[in-house]
């Protein structure tokens, strides 16, 4: 038998997320004192899988496509095409070319009811945002947001190397409103670094989880050059100028890491 165990929750106007543990629930014989009844105690045990509810009054969400499990209520769901230069290329994860001139799509939901999204194994992170706020977040890490949230594409002019054509584009959300995102970490394990005016912040990509919008990111190998670089031992990195807030996963191991 299983059973949902609340971890935390978030709200902001009429939208609520919750996010929920599954256990697998067993019973437990406990042997009385002479002359009384034997008694059974539940033993929760977690399974790693993580689940989450957005509970709506009069209020909508925008969810990535496919994570839909179930919703009741009074509810009206439309799907919504995000044209390139808008906000295309991250609301699809199959979609990994952003700015190639396709559409991406996203699930929105408004009215009032509970909307479940599927199981996963993954971390997730509730976050709200103040007016005239605006973060930029990994490709892979949006989940979710509040419709009062504007979601967009951030195109960066500023990459060096590797990357040609469109550049480097990312998911940029602005506005005040609730946002869920994904993490290959539990959200006591980001780390956020506070950058002052004046100094900067180097990290490794795949540490990256998102960042204020006040910061302008050039990427780039370490060090100039191509023998430099090929003996530093570094790929392509994120360097952000101050002022901002840096989100990283510095305990990540990537996949296929010996680590």
């Amino acid at each position: 038998m299983s059973y949902r165990i609340a971890l935390s929750k978030e709200q902001n106007g009429g939208l609520t997320a919750e996010l929920y543990a599954i256990c697998k629930v067993s019973s437990q014989l406990i042997q009385g004192a002479a002359g009384q009844e034997p008694t059974f105690r539940e033993i929760y045990a977690d399974t790693g899988q993580r689940q989450i509810k957005f509970t709506l009054q009069e209020d909508s969400v925008v969810l990535e496509p496919g994570i839909l499990s179930y919703a009741h209520g009074r509810l009206k769901f439309e799907v919504i095409q995000q044209q390139p230069g808008q906000a295309g290329g991250f609301l699809g994860r199959a979609m990994r070319s952003a700015g190639t001139g396709e559409s991406a799509y996203g699930t929105r939901v408004s009215g009032t009811g509970e909307v479940w999204t599927e199981p996963t194994h993954k971390h997730f992170v509730f976050a709200n945002m103040e007016s005239g706020d605006s973060m930029l977040v990994d490709d892979k890490a949006y989940y979710a947001a509040q419709g009062t949230l504007r979601l967009s594409t951030h195109q960066h002019s500023k990459v060096q190397g590797a990357l040609s054509g469109n550049g480097l584009m990312q998911p940029r959300l602005d506005g005040r409103g609730l946002l869920v995102i994904e993490s290959p970490v539990s959200v006591h394990e980001i780390e956020m670094l506070d950058v002052p005016p004046g100094e900067t912040v180097t990290v490794d990509g795949d540490m990256m989880l998102m960042y204020t919008a006040t910061m302008n990111p050039r990427l780039g190998p370490l060090v100039r050059g191509l023998r430099n670089s090929l003996r530093s031992g570094e790929g392509l990195v994120y360097t952000l100028d101050g002022p901002g807030q840096v989100f990283l996963t510095p305990t990540h191991i990537a996949v296929g890491s010996l680590a």
